[in-house]
């Protein structure tokens, strides 16, 4: 891939939207879990925030306003081979989101930061191998560079693990402290003249 393309501004962005956004899904999905008292209904709610973003939004765009800024050259469709790829995709995201919802509840309340580093240093290492081997081979093979980046990725994830931090101690309840006041006695009439 040229330099030119990584570096181009409108790819970091929709990186950086990427990063942000999933940066914070463990945590969000965490407290939707929690709240909700279950991590299924939790996943309920992310399937329909998938469905409101990546089904109404793209479909008032290309059957409403005809509209589809994304094509690639030669005329898009709707083809079987193709949608079943896309339908693959969906059903590997959703299944992804389903695992790191129930690995962060059952993880316990610090779970969050040890779920989230554990997934997002694995995802890129099998997206990777599966990348190289299946979808997209590569002619030749990468840099050894490369393949340190997907040791340190798993070195990485083996060190998170390892030390991720202690939850902290539950706080007793306090109790109740009772404050009695004492009489003072009065002061005797002799001294108090003195």
């Amino acid at each position: 891939m040229p330099k030119s393309a990584v570096l181009n501004p409108v790819v970091l962005a929709f990186v950086a939207g990427a990063v942000m956004s999933w940066g914070v899904y463990v945590p969000l999905v965490h407290r939707a879990a929690e709240q909700l008292h279950s991590s299924l209904r939790a996943f309920l709610f992310v399937g329909v925030a998938y469905f409101l973003t990546a089904v109404l939004i793209p479909a008032a765009l290309i059957f409403i306003f005809n509209y589809d800024p994304t094509t690639k050259g030669q005329a898009p469709n709707f083809n079987t081979g193709p949608v079943l790829w896309g339908i693959a995709a969906g059903v590997a995201g959703a299944a992804g989101a389903l695992c790191v919802i129930f690995a962060a509840t059952n993880a316990g309340k610090g779970g969050v930061l040890y779920v989230a580093p554990l997934v997002f240093a694995g995802a890129p290492i099998i997206n990777t191998i599966a990348t190289m081997l299946v979808f997209h081979p590569t002619k030749q093979m990468p840099h050894p560079a490369f393949f340190a980046g997907l040791i340190l990725a798993a070195i990485g994830a083996a060190l998170v693990m390892l030390y991720k931090p202690a939850p902290a101690p539950a706080h007793a309840p306090p109790t109740a402290t009772v404050v009695t006041e004492t009489a003072t006695p009065p002061a005797d009439s002799d001294q108090a003249g003195s």
